[in-house]
């Protein structure tokens, strides 16, 4: 493939911007090379500025569940913004979409719209340290809840790529009133609990990781965290900013029968544009100002353009049998690629929830952070490549997770399976 023109973007970029892209995750430190700039995107695929086309499993992150551009959203983001970009005044669209919100999550019965999963993820935090009258807040090795300085502290994704455990900047008076525990790890709970569970405001996570790839929850861990929670006051907080709308119509708490005290949201409620939203107990949120005295703004908030894309999106993935069909799209990818990675003789796992999947070279199972990181990066970052040259974008790192959309079917996973084979071998051949 030819990437002459994404390789003149990014020697301008890297004298602009930090490292040359706007988001550490975009950048391909991990895996090496340099990234490739799009141009335009269609349903499964994406097109860069070079003319290469990549049937696209990143799907900007998450939010592109129903594919790319598709018709429906455009149209509605088209026939909204004739009317202005943005108002600084409540706009009907707000209304509508916290309707369709609240019915579709029914622990959330109020929801505030903010700019971003950030956002989100902060603003719950606050409200839980307010009120419970409590400082300090639990969260899980591999988990990431956006770049607040709360949340920096042993997280996933992009920084675990850039091995970074921590992050300068972060006060150390603020690192100690956040509190890690492993994911999946019931008696490490149990334990935090009993000791200082008077202490906590609130326990973030997220019910799915996919910022360590994809980690799902053993089996009654999250009702354990639940009746923890409960029996010590405790705000339960799921991060759904993956997981919301995607893994089932209502979100993880809807696939694991659990009722969190506030959930957070951004990509999907989105359809694409920047946004997010908390929402929960309306004990809760009826103490964020001007109700309440818990103060949260956002001058964008709730933007009528957001908003259309938004209720775009989640109008079409209530159809009949959406999710259904992401899942068995989801098995159908991940059985192709174990099966492929038999064939080369390669250890490789998948793991895997409607709509999202990881990618381990090593043997399964993987249920823990500890899990994920013995997997093998050398391997990861020649795959990834031989993917990429063969026309498969895959998240350029071994700790974020991959999705799938509606507008995958049979010839993109077909493609897929058949390019992973020889990536395969390639790999295969590498280590020998």
């Amino acid at each position: 493939m030819n990437h002459e023109r994404s390789h003149d973007l990014f020697t301008r970029a890297q004298s602009l911007i930090p490292g040359g892209v706007n988001s550490p995750v975009r950048a391909f430190q991990s895996v090496g090379g340099e990234p490739f700039f799009a141009k335009r995107a269609e349903g499964a695929y994406l097109f860069d500025v070079d003319g290469n086309r990549y049937i696209d499993y990143v799907g900007s992150w998450g939010p592109m569940i129903a594919g790319h551009a598709h018709p429906e959203v455009l149209a509605a983001v088209e026939g909204t913004m004739r009317n202005g970009l943005s108002f600084g005044v409540p706009n009907a669209l707000e209304v509508d979409i916290a309707e369709v919100i609240t019915r579709i999550v029914p622990s959330c019965e109020m929801v505030r719209m903010v700019n971003s999963g950030t956002e989100a993820t902060l603003s719950a935090i606050r409200v839980a340290r307010g009120a419970t009258g409590r400082s300090r807040i639990v969260k899980f090795e591999g988990c990431y809840h956006g770049h607040g300085d709360s949340f920096l502290v042993k997280a996933g994704s992009g920084v675990m790529t850039l091995g970074l455990p921590n992050s300068p900047g972060v006060p150390d008076a603020l690192a100690d009133l956040t509190m890690t525990i492993p994911y999946n790890d019931f008696d490490a709970a149990t334990r935090l609990f009993e000791e200082v569970g008077d202490q906590i405001a609130g326990l973030i996570i997220e019910p799915i990781v996919g910022n360590a790839n994809c980690i799902l929850p053993r089996e009654g861990y999250l009702q354990h965290l639940r009746e923890l929670c409960t029996k010590h006051g405790v705000v339960l907080i799921f991060d759904e900013v993956m997981t919301g709308f995607r893994v089932a119509l209502g979100g993880a708490q809807q696939r694991y029968g659990v009722t969190p005290d506030l959930s957070t949201f951004g990509k999907i409620i989105g359809g694409g544009m920047p946004v997010g939203a908390y929402g929960g107990r309306r004990e809760l949120m009826s103490q964020v100002a001007p109700s309440g005295p818990i103060y949260q703004a956002g001058t964008l908030s709730g933007n009528p353009v957001a908003m259309a894309a938004g209720l775009a999106t989640l109008e079409l993935i209530q159809a009949p049998g959406f999710h259904d069909a992401l899942e068995r799209r989801t098995h159908q990818l991940c059985d192709g690629l174990e099966a492929a990675a038999r064939e080369a003789g390669v250890a490789f796992h998948t793991t895997r929830a409607p709509g999202m999947f990881g990618l381990y070279f090593r043997e399964g199972p993987v249920e823990t952070f500890e899990d994920a990181k013995a997997s093998d990066g050398a391997r990861f970052k020649r795959f990834f490549h031989a993917m990429l040259e063969r026309g498969v974008y895959l998240a350029p790192s071994a700790f974020e997770a991959g999705f799938m959309s509606g507008a995958h079917g049979d010839t993109e996973i077909a493609h897929t399976i058949l390019a992973a084979r020889s990536a395969f071998a390639e790999v295969a051949q590498a280590g020998r």
